[in-house]
């Protein structure tokens, strides 16, 4: 039998551990059915993107058909201060209190930026956000993040939309190993075999948005990745053999009485 296995994170418990983006879809009907299939209980969104002023009137939200949990982002800010005038307006229009600190400023690689996202996310703490502080794949400054208040902490396999998958495993299990809080890898997945080895490697949560929205039959890869995230957890739940150099037959080799 199954054992339960939801995940804790900013105060809820989530039942699926599939983030799932809502940008870029080719038109709301397909956003809503890869929604459906995905069964994610979290969905993302730029805050840039909503209107604060009434945000249930608002065109994006208006499109989902039942209640999420919502992790808007501050996806475009390119200071802390940015970041985090963002997030009170939008914690300020009853929209939520978790808020996904993303800070980029080179905007060919939209790497984020370390020093100022530390910042963001050490004053949003204090100000009693959940903030879930989008990274790189650095295990120290992951590290930090925690340390800062940080309800998670999101490091990217590789940069964004870039499909490229998990650029350094390694880095990604250093951090899992060594967190405190929940590990949600954020950015650069392209497959359902990307995703089942970032949970192999014991990651809490993935955030997809691109692969899904952007692949050929957008439906059909959130089912995908679903089925590699309940995979991918249920390896690393098992406990996968150890690696050796040479065979080991399953079977005698020779006869037994």
């Amino acid at each position: 039998m199954k054992k339960k296995d939801d995940l804790v994170v900013g105060g809820k418990t989530l039942q699926s551990r599939f983030f799932l983006g809502t940008g870029r879809y080719p038109n709301p009907f397909i956003q809503n059915e890869a929604i459906r299939a995905a069964e994610a209980d979290v969905l993302t969104f730029a805050i840039r993107r909503v209107n604060l002023e009434h945000p249930d009137e608002d065109a994006i939200l208006q499109h989902f058909e039942k209640e999420f949990v919502y992790l808007p982002n501050t996806s475009g800010a390119k200071t802390a201060d940015e970041a985090i005038r963002i997030a009170r307006l939008a914690k300020a229009s009853g929209l939520s209190d978790w808020v996904k600190v993303e800070i980029s400023v080179h905007e060919k690689t939209l790497l984020p930026d370390p020093i100022e996202t530390l910042k963001a996310t050490e004053q949003l703490a204090k100000e009693g956000f959940h903030v879930f502080a989008y990274t790189s794949d650095d295990p120290v400054l992951c590290k930090r993040l925690e340390e800062a208040g940080a309800a998670a902490v999101m490091p990217g396999a590789a940069p964004i939309g870039t499909g490229l998958g998990l650029l350094n495993p390694y880095n990604l299990s250093l951090i899992i190993e060594e967190a405190n809080v929940p590990i949600i890898i954020d950015a650069g997945i392209g497959s359902a075999k990307d995703v089942c080895h970032a949970m192999e490697l014991g990651a809490d949560a993935v955030l997809l948005n691109t692969a899904v929205a952007k692949a050929k039959d957008p439906v059909q890869m959130a089912l995908a990745m679903k089925y590699a995230i309940e995979a991918g957890r249920s390896s690393y739940l098992a406990g996968r053999i150890p690696k050796k150099k040479y065979a080991t037959a399953s079977s005698p080799l020779t006869d037994t009485l």
